[in-house]
């Protein structure tokens, strides 16, 4: 089951001094995408993307992804005239392949890679999420998604691309598709040489989030076969800072190849440029690492 957490109601509003000191500060920004996260003019709510759909510099396209007797639709951008560094998995969040997540993936094309998010609620109905605010009707929808059938998914548009860029893939994933992408690392490490999460959960086999996380609850991470790097924000109310502190303990004490951070300023969604929760510091901090972890993985 995916975590159906409502993201715009996974952040406290309560920061510290130290926090907002953090919040205030210049996020160091390596590439003009970078820059354009850290600078974060008019982000917050819906504005133009920062790779356009018509970009020179990329090529987009709208593919089927088939495979078995199921078709998928998708999301995918390449860089225009040159050859992939190399290639990731776009995994989405709870509003689906939305305005901002296909700024993502165009992001990662200008970046050089060759992207494309697999539409996972492909034939159930969904509403567009561009401008959405009303989380209940995609909670509805998530809830119908199963494990193997999303596993699935991900790991199709990973051989689709691969066909394409004829090289290594990573996975990327959001709130939703953090989870979903956090699971990837175990079901589907064959598929992938490198994982980025952002604030998925870290808790499985418990029901709730509360109390101290149990060891069963981490256990998988002696599964964890795939380097990963994660981002997650302490103002988040849905996912524990502890939490994520036990996994990185835990992956640490395994000797498993990772990249941990939790922000201080930053809540749930803090990467999501088109809504609220955006947190200009620690978006362009973790695109900037997603980028390093992808190149030094990937290349």
């Amino acid at each position: 089951m995916p975590d159906t957490t409502d993201p715009t109601r996974a952040t406290s509003i309560t920061l510290g001094r130290r926090a907002f000191a953090v919040l205030s500060a210049t996020a160091a920004a390596g590439g003009t995408i970078a820059a354009a996260l850290a600078d974060g003019t008019g982000f917050g709510k819906p504005h133009p993307p920062i790779v356009a759909e018509d970009d020179a510099t990329i090529a987009v396209t709208r593919p089927a992804i088939t495979y078995g007797a199921r078709s998928i639709d998708a999301y995918a951008a390449v860089p225009n005239g040159r050859k992939p560094i190399a290639a990731v998995v776009v995994v989405q969040a709870i509003w689906g392949i939305d305005a901002q997540l296909r700024d993502v993936v165009r992001r990662f094309a200008k970046e050089g890679y060759a992207a494309i998010a697999p539409d996972l609620y492909t034939g159930l109905g969904a509403p567009s999420g561009d401008g959405a605010s009303d989380f209940a009707p995609y909670r509805a929808i998530a809830t119908k998604l199963s494990d193997d059938v999303v596993d699935a998914d991900v790991a199709a548009a990973a051989a689709f691309v691969r066909r394409d860029a004829r090289t290594k893939v990573g996975v990327v994933g959001f709130c939703m598709g953090g989870g979903i992408t956090l699971r990837q690392t175990v079901d589907n490490a064959a598929s992938f040489a490198a994982a980025s999460i952002f604030y998925g959960k870290v808790r499985y086999g418990t029901t709730d989030d509360k109390g101290t996380i149990t060891p069963i609850a981490l256990e998988y991470a002696a599964d964890v076969g795939v380097p990963l790097a994660g981002s997650w924000g302490e103002r988040d109310t849905s996912i524990k800072a502890e939490d994520v502190r036990a996994l990185d303990a835990r992956l640490t004490a395994l000797g498993k190849p990772h990249d941990v951070r939790v922000y201080g300023e930053a809540g749930h969604a803090f990467f999501d440029d088109t809504r609220a929760s955006y947190v200009a510091s620690a978006a362009a901090s973790a695109w900037t690492r997603t980028l390093a972890w992808f190149g030094q993985h990937l290349g």
